[in-house]
């Protein structure tokens, strides 16, 4: 988890880095045109995969026959997935009106061919439990990558400086991997083993596929019915409120989902990995996504300049929506870990469904306002269905979850109202009422936690002291030495 961390946070410090230089370079059209073209290429990589990733993941022992049907199941997936974009191009950017898009769209699926050649390696490095790797390869790719995206935008190359960045950040994983990993496929394609992982893996895939769909709906919809520079004030607002709501849910799931399969057949000890887990992550993230809401004009004033202040609102609502979209992963890979991929795809759909028909009714009744607070119920009604699953199947009781979870919901909501009216009275400068608001949000909480001892910081004090104790042994070694 220490090693998942560093590449999470050093690539939201890169990726800061990179909003704060890009949305200086680039216009909200730029980013627009990718944001248009975001649900096709996640659903070509759902094809792709297959949910043969997480089969894999999931299966206790996979053999080399598995992985080597897998790997050229990938290639040859990714050779169709490309061929339909690249004879769809044109269709899409007649769709939007704009006929850019087809030249981006075949130039960004190249990325389809890369992704299908590194699955396996990732997986098993995931599988092994490998995170340093992963980290320090990631890491050093975001830094490369953001380098010659820079570069390009400087020189006047627009919305191509974010393709380039997307093809670079799936290539060099990709040969590091190849070569760091020693497994190689052999020329095999066992119907066997496809038959024995499509049975898990093709509801995963359905779950996946449903779950990816529902995601970008709103982006699809949003580049149909307006232009591309709000697709791009929307895109900025979504990105910058998921890299906030996923910064610690990311790092704990990469972790936990290969344990979850280790302990699949211990009901018990499951529920008690996703209470602890799922508290630790509302304890650090529910203050989050408050303090973001109340402070971000000047977050994004001084970060992306007064071009994105028009990305604020959308970016406050969505913040809402976090709070239930850091708990998802939590609950949907426990149901995935102990093989019930139908169950998930069966309420995948109801859940996508109900989501889609947020989206599109808040959108004709309301406008831009209605999308938005359809994204808020779509996120909060699955929540609400996922907390179900678990209940159901591992005995981990929704009304327990949700019992757990509501102290810590009240103290956050109870210092936000108090932030928001100390703002409103002191009526200070942008800069000055953001960092008033972040201070006083910060001490308040951590002061009620200790007070009313609360068990959610109990468990987030477990999983930070030991890392900062093995900091300072080693610097008591660094200095004993001296």
């Amino acid at each position: 988890m220490i090693w998942t961390a560093l590449q999470r946070y050093s690539i939201m410090l890169i990726s800061f880095i990179s909003g704060i230089i890009l949305a200086r370079l680039l216009t909200p059209h730029d980013y627009g045109c990718i944001g248009m073209l975001a649900i096709f290429m996640v659903m070509a990589e759902s094809f792709i995969d297959g949910g043969f990733g997480e089969a894999l993941i999931q299966k206790k022992r996979p053999t080399q026959d598995d992985y080597s049907t897998i790997f050229f199941w990938n290639i040859a997936m990714a050779i169709a997935m490309y061929a339909i974009l690249f004879a769809s191009a044109p269709i899409i950017a007649r769709f939007y009106g704009i006929p850019l898009l087809c030249s981006v769209l075949r130039v960004q699926g190249l990325v389809l061919f890369v992704y299908a050649f590194n699955i396996i390696q990732r997986n098993l490095l995931r599988k092994n439990l490998n995170f340093k790797v992963i980290s320090i390869v990631t890491i050093i790719t975001s830094v490369t990558s953001l380098t010659i995206t820079v570069i390009m935008a400087y020189q006047g190359f627009g919305v191509w400086s974010l393709v380039a960045q997307n093809i670079i950040a799936a290539t060099i994983p990709a040969i590091v991997f190849w070569f760091y990993i020693k497994w190689r496929p052999t020329l095999v394609f066992s119907w066997q083993s496809f038959r024995q992982l499509f049975s898990f893996g093709f509801y995963m895939f359905l779950t996946h596929l449903l779950n990816q769909f529902g995601n970008q709906i709103q982006g699809l919809l949003i580049g149909r019915f307006y232009n591309s520079s709000i697709m791009g004030l929307y895109s900025k607002a979504y990105g910058t409120e998921r890299l906030a709501s996923q910064s610690i849910s990311q790092v704990m799931t990469q972790v936990t989902y290969p344990l979850y399969a280790e302990v699949q057949d211990n009901k018990s000890t499951l529920a008690n990995m996703i209470k602890r887990m799922t508290m630790t992550l509302a304890y650090v993230t529910f203050p989050l996504m408050f303090i973001l809401l109340l402070c971000a004009k000047p977050i994004f004033v001084l970060l992306y300049s007064d071009r994105w202040v028009d990305s604020v609102p959308f970016f406050q609502v969505l913040c809402l929506a976090g709070l239930a979209f850091c708990l998802q992963s939590v609950n949907n890979q426990s149901i995935s870990a102990i093989g019930k991929s139908k169950v998930m795809f069966v309420f995948t759909l109801i859940k996508r469904i109900m989501g889609i028909a947020f989206v599109v009714s808040g959108l004709w009744l309301f406008g831009m306002k209605g999308l938005l607070v359809g994204v808020v119920l779509n996120t909060w009604f699955s929540y609400f269905v996922n907390i179900g699953l678990v209940s159901r199947y591992i005995g981990y009781k929704w009304w327990k979850q949700l019992a757990n979870l509501f102290p810590i919901l009240i103290i956050a909501v109870a210092i936000a109202g108090i932030c928001y009216v100390t703002g409103g009275i002191l009526n200070l400068s942008l800069y000055a009422d953001g960092l008033m608001k972040f201070t006083v949000y910060v001490a308040l909480y951590v002061l009620l936690s200790v007070l009313v001892r609360l068990e959610a910081y109990q468990y987030t004090l477990t999983i930070v002291k030991p890392v900062f104790d093995r900091i300072r042994n080693k610097i008591l070694c660094i200095l004993a030495r001296k």
